[in-house]
Order: C-alpha cells, then structure tokens, then sequence
C-alpha cells in the first residue's frame, strides 16, 4: 500500500512546480477537475522501488476570506490522510502569517514534516536556509523547482521511511465500493456479508479508517475493502463531495475490481464520471451498481431509461456491466458478486496469440488502415503482453501513423471477438525490433 505524501504551503512558493518535477510528467495527474475553489490534484511519484501518491494543495492565504475558509478545507483533509508533508515556503522572502498558519496546523497533526525551501537558485543563496529553522521542524531542505535543483535529496527524505515495493500474497479477490456520499456503499457491503454469511476475518487495512473484510463466495476467497466516512462532522465536509477522494484512491489501488455506486434516487451526475475515471487511471476492472431500485416506482419502465442515460454518461466504458439493486430490500443483490467475478476474471483473461492474430487480420483485411502522406500502417504481430487490464503490443512499421479512431476499431474488433467485458484494455504500438 503506498504513502501518501501532500505538498501545503501558502500561494506562489512553487507548489505546483514542485508537484510536476516530483510527478515527472502531466499524463501521471489522476485528475485535476476544477471545484469549488481549486481542487485538490493527485499524481503517482516512483523512486528507488518505492511508490507513493502525491497531493498538490491550493495555497493558504489569511487575508482573502472565504475563498481561503474553502482552500483550508481542503488542506486539512489532505494533511488528515497523508503520511508526510512537505511545507513549501519561499526562500527569497521571509515568513509571514500565513507560514506561520501553517506551521501551526501541522505541528497540530502530529505528521512527518519536510520544509522545502523552494527558490534557491544559485550557492549565493543557500545560507538563506538556516533562516526557516525559525519554523521548528528538524527537516529542512532546500530545493529550486525552477532548475531542478535539490530533488534527489527531497525524494531521499521523502522515501526514508517508505518500505520497498513487496508482493502481495493475498490471493483473494478484492473488491472496494466507490461512489459519492449517501448512495449506499456501507448498507451494500452489509447488505452482501448478511447474503454470503461465511467471513472469515475483519482485518484493519492499512489505510486509516479502511477495513479489510474476508468472506467466501461458491468457494472462492474474497476481500471487501471498506471506507469509511469522514471522520469530522460538519455541513461544509459533507456538502463537498470530492472531499473524500483521497480514501477512495487509496481503496482502489488495492483493489482488483472497483465496484461504483450510484443512488437510483438521484440520478447520475458529473461526479460519478470523475470517480470512474480514478478507477480506469489505475486500470481496474468495473462494474457499476445503480443501487436504491427500491425507491424507483415502476421498475420495468425505468430501467430502459436507465439504461440509456447510464450509455450517454458513460460512453467511454460502454464494456462496463451494470447491475441494479437495493440494498436496504436486498432485491437483486444476488446479481452483484457474479458480475464482480466476471469483470475480474475477464481482466486476467489471456488470448492465444494465433486466435488474437487471427481476429487483428481480418480485421485490417475488412478495413484497412487510412494513409498518411503516401504511406500506410503496417501490422505485423500482435501479443499479448500483460494482464490486469490485458495489454496487447502491435508490431508496427510506423507507430506514428496510428490514428486513435483506427486504434478504436481495432479495441472494438478485439472486444468482439473475446470476452472482456468489465475490464479496461490497453493498445500499445511499437516499432519492429523497439523495445518495450
């Protein structure tokens, strides 16, 4: 399970500059979805065999009313859930109040903290280090986002006390409920454990307030990963729903099957897609509930029109199944674990490479590739070449003639012909005789 490590700071130290040197390249942000003020933005940092999921933050600014009180909000939770933190202050300028906030706030949490003194370009200025000792943590270490400088000793504090990345050898299949507030995940999993009364054990997980929960289904092992509610109570935590994402991160990458919930009682709205799109970043098998059928008056009409909103909201899983249910009357509950097996099993699905060569030539014969200033695509061979999701590399003459609608029809022309209903796949293009 990996850290989880946020950058907080008031506004213009260099956050984000830091974030995208630490993150080394943009297509690694999970999602930056614009919020109430400034969201929270997730990315994936790998160094030295270690993994850890960074947090940028909005900066903390005192004097700018209640678009702050949003901006610290946000900040809290972040600094709540994370691990480490690293404190970003300006070396070219001295501290102010809102440092001093901040210092505050985390000496609070009781958290690891780094000081990154950014903006200390040249020798001359390093001796403006000594000056941030006033803030009282330990860890001070100077870094300059703008020339790259002093991110291997940052990274080295960063990862001292995160473990290499170790097997796992839990060999349960495991399944975590995502979705917004109040849609029915916890009434669901019980709602599952009370069907499949066999657990075996409770075990804390390693994230905060996450329970691991084992139970056996027609024989096979399975794992529940459940998060639970935001600790702090309060209508501005609650009304904000993107506020609990970061557990809901944590959740999916343990996960081999993401399973999310939507409320039959509210319909679909944009948040739902953002959910999703956590999961298919990670490359996690789907299955969507539409959970409260209970509360829909006539069923039999409704789930046509379901079925139509659930294909225009989410045109890019169309391979996703959807199963409707209630938990609170437990009615179709028993379709659920079927259609988690199957995402899972259609994810770790491997396809002989003569029956998938097969499929990807007829396909070019029935459409051939479109030409790019004279010259055409060429496929050689196709593999496959891993699993959860499956990915298949094409040997190519020129990868740079893929055009993405091409490549969606040959996703469409594999889809066809083998069962991976459930589960993203991946198409990888590589030159003949490049490496991977």
């Amino acid at each position: 399970m990996r850290k989880c490590v946020c950058l907080i700071g008031r506004p213009n130290v260099g956050k984000s500059t830091i974030f995208n040197r630490l993150i080394g390249e943009s297509k690694s942000i999970i999602l930056d979805t614009p919020g109430i003020t400034r969201d929270r933005i997730y990315g994936n940092v790998h160094y030295n065999d270690r993994d850890f999921l960074l947090i940028d933050t909005g900066g903390i600014d005192l004097g700018n009313g209640d678009f702050n009180k949003d901006i610290e909000i946000q900040c809290a939770l972040a600094v709540e859930e994370a691990d480490i933190i690293v404190f970003v202050v300006d070396g070219r300028t001295e501290l102010n109040q809102n440092d001093y906030y901040i210092r505050d706030m985390l000496k609070k949490s009781g958290k690891k903290v780094i000081v990154a003194v950014n903006k200390l370009d040249n020798p001359k200025m390093q001796e403006e280090i000594y000056n941030f000792y006033e803030l009282g943590f330990p860890c001070i270490i100077s870094v300059s986002a703008s020339h790259n400088i002093g991110f291997s000793d940052l990274l080295d504090e960063i990862v001292k006390d995160i473990p290499n990345n170790v097997p796992d050898f839990d060999t349960s299949l495991k399944f975590c409920l995502i979705g917004r507030p109040n849609v029915g995940k916890s009434s669901l999993i019980n709602a599952l454990l009370n069907e499949n009364r066999s657990i075996v054990s409770d075990i804390p997980g390693t994230t905060r307030d996450a329970i691991d929960t084992k139970f056996k289904y027609n024989n096979m092992d399975f794992t529940v990963i459940d998060t639970a509610g935001m600790r702090k109570k309060g209508k501005v935590y609650e009304s904000i729903e993107k506020y609990s994402m970061i557990r809901s991160l944590r959740a999916i990458e343990r996960a081999d099957v993401c399973v999310v919930v939507i409320s039959a009682s509210d319909g679909i709205i944009e948040h739902d897609k953002h959910i999703v799109s956590y999961a298919l970043e990670l490359g996690k098998a789907l299955v969507l509930v539409v959970n409260k059928w209970d509360t829909i008056t006539d069923p039999n009409k409704a789930i046509k029109t379901w079925q139509e909103d659930i294909a225009n909201n989410f045109q890019f899983i169309p391979y996703v199944k959807t199963v409707f249910l209630s938990a609170l009357t437990k009615k179709r509950i028993h379709t659920l674990m079927p259609a988690i097996i199957e995402a899972y099993t259609n994810a770790t699905r491997e396809i002989k490479t003569s029956a998938l060569n097969d499929v990807i030539t007829n396909a070019v014969l029935l459409h051939e590739p479109p030409s790019y200033k004279g010259r055409r695509l060429k496929i050689y061979f196709v593999s496959q070449t891993g699993i959860r999701p499956p990915k298949f590399t094409f040997d190519v003459n020129d990868k740079g003639l893929i055009h993405f609608s091409y490549e969606r029809y040959l996703e469409n022309r594999i889809r066809e012909n083998f069962a991976l209903e459930g589960t993203p796949i991946i198409l990888q293009f590589k030159n003949r005789g490049e490496k991977e």
